[in-house]
């Protein structure tokens, strides 16, 4: 979303953001200047719409950008007043979007997630695009970062798991591809992620058993301290997952793992050299038709489909990634 922002702070500088947000996500965002954030919090069920029907009820805004398609989101919506309610193309505004907004944006098929945003603007009349994120990280998280990972050593992340788990790679893949970034390239391996059972799992089957010792930081960062460890690293492995989007954030080149979600609709924006796409096969073998005979977003929601990634595959990108990146060094 962060684009979007950038993109109209730039062409309309006077222009006043409120910006409706989950509590969770505030806490990555919530130093940024120049915006007015309002927490909604879901933990908090009905009450939280309730107090954000409160707090918004005696204002009137200029135009509502109802760019996240769930009944959630909608029913946050209704607590704004406003008489331009801009909301997704009738077949993309999934979960009923279309009840809830008078307006829409055009139609397109087939784009990532980050050009629909950007239709939204367009939709405004903005047809520039600011792709800066440039989110503050605090001198407390750039401490943390360099006493977790030492100065100096380039850095391998692996975020291994997404908030799905049938998104997730096996921890054995993850452990060979530690070892060979530490053999092959002389990188330090940083795991990270949070503190849920899943996540610790992975962290200790993934520890043992890879021969290189790997940091371990899963469950251990608050949101800016992750952000800090991602601007220190040299390239992330990451599913379908936000610590993807958030290495992109602050320009580290991402490992992109994907079977079950299409990498062209959903990719880390910045890193389409880097991505591992087994998504065409995977929908072959779970629907016995091509990516283009499926509508836009299905996903191989199958046990089986991130199987298909090998470890050769990932170090094999790697090796491309880390070439590129000494390329890079060279011509500087």
């Amino acid at each position: 979303m962060l684009p979007i922002v950038r993109t109209i702070q730039q062409v309309w500088p006077q222009t006043k953001l409120t910006w409706i947000i989950g509590r969770s996500e505030h806490g990555l965002v919530r130093d940024i200047p120049d915006i007015e954030f309002v927490v909604l919090d879901k933990a908090r069920g009905l009450r939280a719409y309730a107090e954000l029907r409160a707090r918004l009820r005696a204002r009137k805004f200029d135009a509502l950008l109802h760019m996240q398609m769930s009944l959630r989101a909608s029913l946050a919506s209704l607590c704004v007043s406003s008489s331009v309610r801009l909301g997704f193309d009738r077949p993309r505004a999934q979960d009923f979007q279309w009840l809830f907004t008078n307006h829409r944006i055009a139609a397109r098929k087939r784009e990532h997630v980050q050009d629909s945003f950007f239709g939204f603007i367009e939709a405004l009349g903005v047809q520039q695009r600011v792709l800066r994120w440039d989110i503050p990280v605090p001198t407390g998280a750039q401490a943390f970062a360099e006493k977790m990972l030492g100065a100096g050593a380039p850095i391998l992340v692996i975020s291994p798991c997404s908030s799905m788990s049938y998104r997730n790679w096996h921890a054995a893949g993850y452990a060979a591809v530690a070892d060979y970034a530490a053999q092959k390239h002389g990188l330090r391996v940083a795991l990270t992620g949070g503190p849920s059972a899943i996540e610790r799992d992975y962290a200790q089957a993934i520890t043992a058993q890879a021969r290189c010792q790997p940091i371990d930081l899963i469950g251990r960062t608050d949101l800016k301290q992750l952000l800090a460890i991602l601007a220190r690293a040299t390239a992330v492995v990451a599913p379908d997952s936000g610590p993807a989007h958030m290495a992109t954030a602050v320009g580290t080149p991402v490992i992109g793992l994907y079977a079950c979600t299409n990498p062209e609709r959903a990719r880390p924006y910045l890193s389409a050299d880097y991505v591992v796409n087994r998504y065409p096969e995977a929908i072959r073998a779970k629907f016995g038709r091509t990516v283009d005979d499926v509508p836009w977003g299905t996903r191989a929601r199958d046990a089986t489909a991130m199987a298909r990634i090998t470890v050769a595959d990932v170090t094999a990108t790697l090796d491309k990634l880390m070439h590129h990146s000494r390329n890079r060094k060279t011509t500087q």
